[in-house]
């Protein structure tokens, strides 16, 4: 076998934090090869050396056989390595081509430089189907359509190998069948693809080795056919995982939630969401199943007090939600958090936790207020003694209180988030894609929680592009298309094709 990338004994420590220890396998060249484990396993770290992000503290990274120092990506830029974060790097209000070109413009004559590049992209788009516009501007593409730009990018700079960081963590079905197609052609022209997923059944799909990373060490290499999904989540967590958690009785309570004739524009007057109506009850979990981008961020956004509606009222626990005063009764600020209504956001790295800040001051944001003694001063010991009960409870890792958030992996910050909001005992839970870019072990936990506060008779309302955990949580399921709500089902009714259906805009009737 001749490799393209070979790991001889890395490690890589940040403080008292083994992220790396003693990492060695190799990835075949012209391979798409597969890495796994847990939020916090060392995947991100390793690759972050690969790319020259990191210096490792000890081994050596080979490229093509040949032992490479490799202090920034600027190197690994041209030993032919290009990376696409999880998060993606581009400058939403400039064109695919002045993205592409950002920092390597390399003319002074900038005019024609960006008509060769542009002819140049057009032609890779042609080559590998890309289905981009270089003249378009990243605000106004799909998600998917700016993962595509990011592939782009990479293949533009002549990368021979390419680093993917969770890269179906936001898209559709149907986006990720479009990109692993874009793999596959990849693969075909010779080179060699480093897939970093927390998704097993992608991983038996696309690619030939998986290597599987748990706490900072090598775990385990297999080749793809020679393994199952219950052998790949064994070898990440280091025991078996229960594929469906035990659901009580579904027994709901009295309405919490009652939305009505709900309606929001935008400023240029495009209508986002059309008569949004429904109810939740005390000890239900509703889950709102559709295509991203078609209502349900906005209607999150409109429940958890962060956006105001066009129109339409939302009555929470018989008192209207105060979206126009923002006050309560005696005139102070009426935070949504403080009624009882707690929130998961969709993006959390935006809207749910503040990277610069450390773990245990993301612990108390949005509810600091209750963490003041009668002095009306901060209680720092029982801030710092409630966010180590939340690290204990909720298998944070590293637990480490004074650690800047965005040190740690995604998965762990979106169980600092969801500790947050849980441990506040809320009546409502708003949950935006719970267990987007989180490993196997963390959704079962995630599931477990929510589960656990539904029983508890916490009325849920849950948004997810994953089907597979529509089915798994929801009690009942609604489904939006184009801001509307074109159909509604029990879980008994739960069936893949009509739910497409109805997300594709076909109406219930």
């Amino acid at each position: 076998m001749q490799s393209a990338v070979e790991f001889r004994n890395i490690s890589k420590a940040f403080g008292a934090v083994q992220a790396n220890a003693d990492v060695s396998f190799q990835v075949a060249k012209g391979s798409i090869h597969g890495v796994i484990g847990e939020n916090g396993a060392g995947k991100s770290t390793l690759m972050s050396i690969l790319y020259g992000y990191y210096n490792a503290d000890s081994g050596q990274v080979l490229i093509d056989g040949v032992a490479q120092n490799i202090r920034t990506s600027h190197e690994a830029i041209d030993l032919g390595i290009g990376m696409v974060h999880q998060h993606f790097m581009l400058v939403e209000n400039m064109t695919v081509l002045d993205n592409i070109m950002l920092g390597s413009e390399g003319a002074f004559r900038l005019a024609a430089k960006r008509s060769e590049v542009e002819a140049t992209l057009r032609d890779i788009c042609k080559r590998y189907r890309l289905d981009v516009d270089p003249m378009a501007t990243i605000e106004d593409l799909s998600v998917g359509a700016q993962q595509r730009v990011e592939i782009l990018k990479q293949i533009y700079r002549s990368a021979n190998i390419l680093i993917l960081d969770e890269p179906t963590a936001v898209l559709t079905a149907q986006e990720t069948g479009s990109l692993f197609e874009i793999l596959r052609r990849f693969k075909e022209q010779g080179k060699t693809i480093i897939l970093i997923t927390h998704k097993l059944g992608e991983i038996m799909e696309i690619t030939d080795e998986v290597t599987v990373m748990r706490a900072g060490r090598i775990a385990g290499a297999v080749h793809t056919a020679a393994t199952s999904k219950e052998e790949l989540a064994n070898m990440m967590v280091g025991r078996p995982i229960v594929s469906e958690l035990p659901r009580a009785p579904f027994n709901p309570g009295a309405p919490v939630l009652e939305v009505d004739g709900l309606q929001l524009t935008d400023a240029n007057g495009v209508r986002l969401l059309a008569d949004i109506g429904f109810t939740l009850r005390a000890g239900e979990i509703v889950a709102i199943a559709g295509v991203s981008g078609n209502g349900q961020s906005e209607l999150m956004q409109i429940l958890s007090g962060m956006r105001l509606p066009t129109a339409g009222k939302a009555t929470f626990l018989g008192k209207l939600l105060p979206f126009a005063q923002r006050r309560d009764a005696d005139g102070l600020p009426a935070t949504f958090r403080k009624l009882g209504i707690g929130h998961v956001p969709e993006d959390r790295l935006r809207d749910g936790v503040i990277k610069d800040f450390s773990v245990m001051q993301n612990t108390v944001f949005g509810y600091q207020d209750r963490m003041k003694n009668r002095w009306g001063m901060f209680d720092f010991k029982a801030i710092a003694s409630r966010c180590a009960d939340l690290l204990q409870k909720f298998d944070v890792r590293p637990n480490n209180p004074d650690l800047r958030i965005g040190l740690l992996s995604g998965g762990n910050q979106q169980k600092v988030v969801i500790a947050r909001e849980v441990l506040a005992s809320p009546k409502l839970m708003l949950v935006g894609q719970p267990t987007r870019g989180v490993d196997i072990g963390t959704i079962e936990s995630i599931h477990t929680q929510l589960l656990r506060m539904r029983d508890e008779g916490v009325a849920i309302l849950l948004v997810s592009v994953e089907l597979e955990e529509v089915r798994a949580l929801a009690d009942r399921i609604i489904v939006m298309s184009g801001g509307r709500i074109t159909g509604e089902l029990n879980i008994e009714e739960f069936d893949t094709t009509r739910i497409g259906l109805l997300m594709g805009g076909m109406h219930r009737s």
